[in-house]
């Protein structure tokens, strides 16, 4: 048997790993490899066409702000080498600004703070400066949850303030829900992500449950595996759907 070391410093920026849970960190906020997966992070929630890990090498960006500079334009025709690609990936630049914090503020790559946390803070807050404690238990944020995005807006937040974002919350539209409660059991062949398939239900007017409770009236299993959940919902007179497209309408 050939005992494996583990590693001790960045392959990336050469900075000494921590060691936590068994899993490696690096520290170094300036590594190049952790400043790429963050700016891909942002650019695939506000869904910026363009700005793929690739594109991302070749622009070299060590910051976000150098994303919305006035000098981008030419930078990017200068590293993709064409003038038709840098504009179009500059019209996607101009569009994202208009993303509500609903958006932006997963996109931040903040520990604890997805979709789900920022749409709970949207029902209690019109902007990121309401954002404090009383407004994150009143929104129904855990403590670590809390406190992972009160470090952020103190220490973090300061240096991205002046991106050219409004900052402000889109109030989620209060409608009636009339087609119906869906749970989604096993693995999924229409999407690549429950989250995606939950959003795309949400959008045509669903209810997504975690979980087959009571008032579930559609499963959908793509998988084709009678489940023992599918055999609940069946037994329940529960509608079973194995292709979601049919409820999206794609």
């Amino acid at each position: 048997m050939i005992a494996i070391q583990a590693p001790t410093h960045c392959p990336s920026c050469n900075a000494v790993l921590e060691s936590v849970n068994y899993l490696l960190y690096c520290r170094n906020a300036s590594c190049g490899a952790k400043i790429g997966k963050l700016i891909e992070h942002f650019a695939s929630c506000l869904k910026i066409k363009g700005l793929g890990p690739a594109t991302i090498r070749k622009l070299d960006i060590q910051d976000l702000s150098e994303l919305y500079s006035f000098e981008v334009l030419e930078r990017l025709s200068t590293a993709l080498n064409s003038k038709r690609l840098a504009s179009k990936l500059k019209e996607e630049l101009d569009r994202s600004q208009d993303a509500p914090l609903n958006v932006l503020l997963p996109a931040f790559s903040i520990p604890l703070i997805g979709k789900t946390a920022a749409q709970k803070l949207s029902n209690v807050c019109n902007s990121i400066t309401d954002i404090d404690y009383d407004r994150c238990c009143a929104a129904g944020l855990g403590e670590k949850s809390t406190a992972s995005l009160l470090s952020w807006l103190e220490l973090e937040y300061p240096q991205v303030q002046n991106l050219p974002f409004s900052w402000k919350f889109v109030k989620a539209q209060n409608t009636s829900i009339v087609k119906g409660v869906v749970c989604i059991t096993g693995k999924l062949v229409s999407y690549k992500t429950k989250a995606l398939a939950q959003e795309a239900l949400q959008q045509s007017g669903y209810e997504v449950k975690s979980s087959l409770t009571r008032d579930v009236t559609i499963l959908v299993n793509e998988s084709g595996i009678e489940s023992a959940k599918t055999k609940q919902a069946r037994a329940a007179g529960v509608t079973i759907v194995t292709n979601l497209l049919i409820l999206t309408g794609e």
